[in-house]
Order: C-alpha cells, then structure tokens, then sequence
C-alpha cells in the first residue's frame, strides 16, 4: 500500500502542543468553550435564517450557506486538535494528512469563493436594483453555493495530490497543531523554488482571483453609492455591505499572510499564532459581526430561542 513510493501509514508527528498538563488542559478547555461557541453561533445563523420568512432572499442564503461551510470547515480540524491536545502520541498517517489538508484547503477555499459570490450580489442589489429579481434567481444561488464548494475542493485535491507526490525527508516533525500547507511544505526534500511556485499558483487561484472579484464589486459599489443623493440611502447602501467587508478583510488577510508568501519566510511560532485565527477566530467572529452590525439578523436571532421554546411546547 503505497502513494508516491511512500507507505501512506507512514506518520508525522506535531510538535506544536503544549507538555505541560496544566496547559494541555487549559488549552483543551479554551479551545473547546470556542468551540461551542463556533457552532452555536453558525447553527443559530442557519436556524434564523431557515425559519424566518422575511429571511428567505439570495443575501440571507448565502450567508446561511457561509455558515454551513464554516462549521464544516472548522469540523475538518478542531476536535483533532482538542483530541491531540489530551493523547500523549501526537501523530497522524500520511494518508489521513493529506485527506485532514485536503478538506481543510478545499473548504478554506469554498469559504474564500462565496465571500466573491456574495460580494456580487451586493454589486448586483445596489448596482442593478430594478434587474436583481432577475438576476440573482435562487436556482443561480443554488448553483453558485455548490460551484464554490466543488471548485474550492478541486483545486484542494490538486494541490494535496501534488504536494504529497514529493518526497519527504527523514525528519517527520510537522511545528503545528494540523496538517498546513506551509508546515508540510518544510518537510520536502526538492527543488524548493520551483514547488514554491506551483504552491503559491493554486494559492493565488483560491484567494488571490476571489479577492480580485470581490475587490472590482466593491469599487462599482462606491462608484454606484456615491452618485445617491440622499445621505440616508448612501447609509442605508453601506450599511448592507458593511459586515461582509469586515468578514472579507478578516479572512483574506490570514489566508494571504499564510499562503501568498514564499517558504523562506516561515515562522514556526508565528504561524500557529495566526492559523488559530482563521481557524477559530474567524468563523467565531463571522456570526458576531453579521449579527451586531445587521438589525434583520439581531432581531431574527433574538425569536430562535422563543419559537424553540414553543415547538417544545406543542
């Protein structure tokens, strides 16, 4: 049983946990308690959205459909970090490495593409107002929320398949909590700079283009909302826009400081720092935002618990 003249039970080992009990356990209870937190944020979200009516527009389901991905996304990678943080043999099989990275990049980049997604139905809601009932119809969103999870998974496998087609060398100490990109990207013995490239090529297809499209929008956007002669509707313009570009800058400043950079720039201790936000951060932060800066969503999340409350009750 091999990939790559390589046996796929072959294991790394992570070095990034703490020793110590006394952290192993505060970790464990920090990194749990965010969690709960990830998840119950995302799924009120979905729920909000699902059940209230006023809620059911292109806007709200992509937003539902972020939440989705994100929960499955953080899914990929924090119970086997809470998991490792307790077993005292921190190791995983090169197989279960590449499956971990492969699902973990292809959802990153899902999260990336619906970011773009959304992007341009504000582009088209403010842009367009009169033709967005017939633009963004919801059998398009439909199929925009599955072609950003199906692209962003195919370009995951192609980068998983190249970079575990090299070879690795004898030391199989991974300096993080899970399998990375740049982390594994250490343990190759080739030609750095030529793989380097073809590293930072799907990169720049996963963040760099959606960025770019969510960048062109926005720019039609102000040139739209500027020309508003009221300041009220040029508020109320922004307004819808506001959490999205929050969450936009979040995440794409992470994925671009991890993966828009060359291999010689990798720091240990600063990586793990910055992979635990947009591992645990960002998606605890995405449902804060669009919920404290969105009067629609506050107020639909504020009936889930009463309407919870009733269909118990019946």
């Amino acid at each position: 049983m091999t990939w790559g003249n390589r046996s796929v039970l072959m294991e790394f080992v992570f070095l990034a946990y703490p020793s110590h009990l006394e952290l192993r356990v505060l970790s464990f209870l920090g990194v749990s308690l965010v969690y709960t937190l990830i998840i119950s944020g995302n799924v009120l979200i979905v729920v909000a959205i699902h059940t209230e009516a006023r809620l059911h527009t292109p806007m709200y389901y992509f937003l539902g459909s972020l939440s989705g991905v994100e929960i499955c996304y953080t899914a990929v990678v924090v119970p086997h970090i809470l998991a490792h943080i307790l077993q005292s043999e921190k190791t995983i099989t090169v197989l279960g490495c590449a499956t971990q990275m492969a699902f973990f990049i292809g959802l990153g980049s899902a999260d990336c593409l619906l970011l773009a997604v959304m992007a341009y139905d504000r582009y088209v809601a403010i842009c367009h107002p009169l033709r967005y009932p017939l633009i963004i119809t919801m059998t398009l969103c439909v199929r925009l929320v599955i072609a950003s999870v199906v692209i962003g998974l195919f370009l995951s496998l192609q980068l998983v398949a190249f970079i575990f087609s090299l070879p690795f060398c004898q030391a199989r100490g991974l300096e993080h909590f899970f399998c990375d990109v740049p982390p594994v990207m250490r343990l190759v013995c080739a030609n750095s700079h030529i793989h380097e490239q073809s590293v930072l090529v799907a990169a720049t297809l996963a963040i760099a283009v959606p960025f770019l499209l969510i960048a062109t929008s926005y720019a039609f956007i102000v040139a739209a909302v500027l020309k508003v002669q009221s300041s009220a509707g040029r508020h109320r313009a922004f307004s819808t826009c506001s959490s999205h570009l929050t969450v936009v800058l979040l995440q794409y400043g992470c994925c671009a400081f991890m993966y828009l950079r060359p291999n010689s720039s990798y720091d240990p201790k600063q990586d793990q720092f910055i992979s635990l936000v947009y591992t645990l951060g960002t998606p605890l932060l995405n449902p804060l935002i669009y919920a404290l800066r969105n009067s629609e969503m506050k107020e639909a999340l504020g009936r889930v618990p009463a309407r919870s409350c009733l269909s118990w009750d019946h």
